[in-house]
This record gives structure tokens, sequence and C-alpha cells, in this order.
């Protein structure tokens, strides 16, 4: 199991909790830091001793508090921290609950896991745990179900189109106007009114409403 982990978490108690969660596993040695920069610091200072960190568990958020920080955010750390140790393990605990926001750090950052803080999180900590140290990758739930759905339906840019006007306001009578203007083809209201019942048949959506939100989630628009 991971001997040297590092956590980046500005809630007090949120650190206090992660903690005692890896102490429970039986990992003894975790260092703590309350901003994105000091756990930058951390790692390269760890490195240049010749104990690097094994793990770093980071939040997506930070709040800022007038202390002048380079790394705002749990995004950025991720990525400095690859640049800077690419085989360093990185598990995600966060608040954050959108696909859309997620699946990029594991497509895009390559993180090894994410947990939601949310009930029983201390008990999928542990699993995450498992899974990283094993060298699989930990996927939330309700993330894996999200990806599932998103592959159910493949969304064209006409798609993507009337959803997002659907998204700033736009009636759905007048998304014809709209795509006649920007000469997008079809643009006719039965083409329109045709794609929007696919879609929300696909992801389970009553209302148009629903739909907006749900392709929020994922990231389509």
């Amino acid at each position: 199991m991971f001997k040297n982990v590092l956590i980046a978490e500005d809630h007090e108690s949120a650190n206090i909790s992660v903690r005692k969660t890896l102490e429970d596993f039986g990992i003894g040695k975790t260092d703590y830091v309350f901003f994105c920069d000091d756990a930058l610091k951390r790692l390269n200072k760890a490195s240049k001793e010749g104990d690097p960190y094994e793990l770093l568990i980071t939040d997506l958020s930070f709040e800022e508090d007038g202390t002048v920080q380079h790394i705002k955010t749990g995004q950025n750390l991720i990525a400095a921290a690859r640049k800077h140790q690419p085989g360093l393990k990185i598990l995600v605990f966060s608040a954050e609950n959108k696909a859309g926001v997620i699946e990029p750090l594991f497509t895009e950052l390559g993180i090894n896991g994410y947990v939601r803080k949310a009930r029983r999180d201390a008990q999928e900590l542990k699993d995450a745990l498992e899974k990283i140290f094993s060298g699989r990758q930990h996927l939330p739930v309700h993330l894996r179900q999200a990806i599932k759905q998103k592959n159910v339906y493949q969304f064209s840019e006409f798609d993507i189109e009337i959803i997002s006007l659907l998204a700033k306001g736009v009636l759905q009578k007048d998304i014809p106007l709209h795509l006649e203007r920007k000469q997008i083809r079809p643009s006719g209201l039965s083409s329109v009114e045709k794609r929007l019942f696919t879609i929300r048949e696909a992801l389970n959506c009553a209302k148009n409403e629903q739909l907006v939100a749900a392709c929020k989630d994922l990231g389509i628009i």
C-alpha cells in the first residue's frame, strides 16, 4: 500500500477526515497542505530529497482568503504535478458531481481516481486506494453511468446546435429561424421537434429543460 501521501485540501474538517481514513487503512505517513502552491512545493522538495510522494489526494476548488497563490485550482495543480512527476498517482476528492467536469480529469489530465464528497465517501476512498494501488482507475458510479448514457446516443453538430439554442433561452418554436440565419440544414420545426424527441428518449428526459441540464452535466454543451 502507499507509504507516502500528500493531501491538498483547504477545509480542515475534510482534511482531518481524509487523514483518519488513510490511517484506518494502514497508511501512516500523510502530509497535508491548504494551498495548491504549497502542494507543488512539497512535491518538488520530496523528489529532491529522494523520497517522492506516491499519491496526491486533492480537491478541485480552493477558496481564496487573500493569500497570493499562483495555482488556484485542483485542475491546475494536477497539470503541474503531472509535469513535475509523471508517475505520481492522483486521486481527486471533491464535491463536484458533473460528468462534464469530472470526465476530462481522466481523459485530459490522467488522474487515477475520483471520489465524490458524499455519504459513505470514507468507504469509497478505501476502495479507490485499493484500485489505484493495484494499477486500476476508480471511476465514480454516476460517471460510469453518464459515459454509458452519452455513448448510447451519438450527438451530431446539429444536435449540439439546437440544444445550445435551448440553453440560451431560445424557444423551441423559434429555433428554425436561428438555424436559417446560420444556414444550417435541416431547419424546419418538424425536424427540430423530431430530433429533440429522439434525444430526450435516449437520455430519458421528459422535458427540454431536463435535456439541457443533462447535456450540461455530460459536457455536451
